[in-house]
């Protein structure tokens, strides 16, 4: 089913309130070598690099925390 305008929209608004945005820049060829890792691992591109940025904070005694309002849902 097609995407309406409307939640088009909609979905723009909850990103907004709901997302920070990363800017990611790696090195020619090694976003290719990222991907490929991501999906032999089942997971996307996105999902993979956030999953190793929580591990590496973990490891170095920095977990990210839900902040309180996603806590409670």
């Amino acid at each position: 089913m097609p995407l309406t305008e409307a939640k088009s929209r909609a979905n723009k608004k909850w990103d907004a309130k709901n997302l920070d945005r990363i800017q990611l820049v790696v090195r020619a060829g090694e976003k290719d070598q990222i991907k490929a890792a991501a999906e032999a691992a089942g997971v996307s591109l996105n999902n993979y690099i956030i999953s190793a940025t929580k591990v590496r904070m973990e490891a170095e005694g920095h977990p990210i925390t839900a902040p309180a309002e996603q806590a409670e849902e």
